[in-house]
């Protein structure tokens, strides 16, 4: 789908990543632009239109649905992080992150879903990470929660593909953000990333591989693990 002319709503557009979607989007012309978070007022920029989501409030996502119903493009960005042991983590918070990356983005995918088939052409682009695929103790439940994530892409492509929406996955890194400010490692700049990633969905691209750890990691996924075939 073209961005020019698009109506995009973002998640956790206030910040990060979801802020330079949004600046990218009306800089390339979309229609308008839905800039969504907790806390709309936290939101800048005249060119958008601020709108209240908690992506893990049913209410909150079906009265934004509401309010974005000329939606052609859902960008499903917003999600928490929180870096620890599967084994030693509290248990809420592990639930907290499939809460937020599982089941919030499948709840805000399934309200649009109804204005994106009916607005088609269409698209979703969901923000995944290379923790989708690298699973480092350290980071077990946003690993775990980004990998749930994955499959869930993968399957709602193939559900709204008939339909006229297209699905596009983002898979990538650290970006300098907040999230990740006291994380000591390489930084991709989120601007780059949030452009790669929109030509990614005016091109149709099934996954947009966001940088070079992303991409080697994506590389090895059909090395041998000292697995054992089946007989």
């Amino acid at each position: 789908m073209q961005i020019r002319g698009a109506v995009a709503f973002v998640t956790g557009a206030n910040r990060g990543l979801g802020r330079q979607f949004a600046e990218l989007l009306v800089a390339r012309g979309a229609a308008k632009v839905y800039a969504a978070a907790r806390r709309p007022e936290t939101i800048e920029g005249p060119d958008v239109v601020p709108v209240r989501i908690d992506i893990t409030d049913p209410e909150s996502v079906a009265a934004a649905a509401d309010i974005a119903a000329d939606t052609t493009l859902l960008i499903n960005n917003a999600g928490i992080a929180s870096f620890n042991s599967l084994l030693e983590a509290p248990m809420e918070d592990v639930s907290a992150q499939m809460e937020s990356h599982f089941f919030g983005t499948l709840s805000v995918t399934r309200a649009f879903a109804p204005h994106l088939i009916a607005n088609a052409p269409a698209a979703v682009l969901n923000v995944l990470s290379v923790l989708s695929w690298l699973h480092p103790p350290s980071a077990g439940s946003y690993s775990a929660a980004k990998a749930a994530l994955w499959a869930q892409t993968d399957t709602v492509r193939d559900e709204l593909a008939p339909r006229g929406v297209a699905v596009t996955a983002l898979h990538v890194g650290f970006m300098d953000t907040d999230m990740v400010a006291s994380v000591d490692a390489p930084k991709s700049d989120p601007a780059t990333v949030a452009a790669a990633a929109l030509d990614g969905v005016e091109a149709g691209l099934v996954e947009v591989l966001g940088d070079e750890l992303t991409r080697q990691v994506k590389a090895g996924l059909s090395a041998d693990r000292g697995t054992v075939a089946a007989r």
